[in-house]
């Protein structure tokens, strides 16, 4: 794929959610209880963390999601804009923000209880999708099927597989799919959606992965990258390699050189508390 002059620009296409977090030393069994060590609440998911990782990789990244009406959808717009420096526009819906409650345990490993119905973009709605014709580079986590026909204009789209509704309503084929390669769900879903057009990834977390070639043949593995530090949890670590994998195809790297970036992403991201404390800074860092 043809390298972009400069930075490459990206963008996301998705969704955001509020979550709370609670540190705890293990996940309680049925009827226990257990009191967490620490305890914290931010704007995340999907298109959120992979849009922030997007933005230290490049400079700058675009936003295009849905929010609620609600102060946690505010204080999520704020918390996007100010404190980590996305281009964010939200179509507005007349309901309460989508929320998500996460324990994060002392083996680094993160268990998510997701509160209400996704709130994604609409093709329809009053956003500049007219942007993701000059993109290099989009991701797609959620959306309907004209929202996937744009982001399609893009020079490079990746999606998540759990973004197969969309891909299907619009007819749109990715450049690449991800999926995780532990997940029955997504793996099932990824017979029904059109062929991408370069790879199908499948991550298997401290494993690495593999990727599959646009006809569904093996086509090649990568090995998981080096902690640059100790653990601390992993909720994030799939959405940073997701970003990390479309910034390097959107500056024109081959596919095996997006991935071992993609894995440093998602490498980095486990070091930190949070998402966003130990994203990888810059694609040299």
């Amino acid at each position: 794929m043809s390298a972009a002059a400069g930075p490459p620009r990206v963008a996301v296409v998705g969704h955001v959610e509020w979550l709370d977090f609670a540190v705890v030393d293990r996940i309680p069994a049925a009827g226990e209880i257990v009191t967490a060590a620490e305890t914290f609440e931010l704007a995340a998911g999907g298109g959120a963390v992979a849009a922030v990782q997007l933005r230290k990789l490049a400079g700058a990244a675009l936003f295009l999601t849905a929010l609620g009406d609600d102060e946690r959808a505010r204080r999520a717009a704020a918390e996007l804009r100010d404190d980590h420096g996305l281009e964010l526009h939200a179509a507005i819906r007349p309901r309460p923000q989508r929320r998500a409650f996460t324990h994060l345990d002392a083996r680094a490993e993160r268990t998510i209880t997701v509160l209400g119905d996704r709130l994604v973009p609409h093709g329809g709605d009053a956003l500049p999708w007219e942007r993701l014709v000059a993109a290099d580079g989009v991701y797609l986590t959620g959306g309907d099927g004209p929202a996937a026909r744009a982001a399609r204009a893009a020079r490079v789209l990746v999606a998540t597989a759990r973004a197969a509704d969309a891909l299907l309503a619009g007819a749109v084929a990715a450049d690449v799919l991800v999926a995780s390669g532990r997940d029955e769900k997504e793996l099932a879903g990824l017979a029904e959606l059109p062929a991408p057009r370069l790879a199908t990834v499948l991550t298997d977390g401290a494993r690495g992965g593999r990727w599959l070639g646009p006809g569904g043949e093996p086509a090649g593995a990568w090995p998981a990258a080096e902690l640059p530090a100790p653990p601390v949890d992993a909720y994030g670590c799939g959405d940073s390699f997701a970003a990390g994998l479309t910034y390097g195809l959107a500056a024109g790297l081959e596919l095996p050189a997006a991935l071992s970036l993609a894995a440093r992403c998602g490498a980095c991201c486990l070091t930190g508390r949070g998402p966003y404390a130990a994203q990888l800074a810059s694609p040299a860092g």
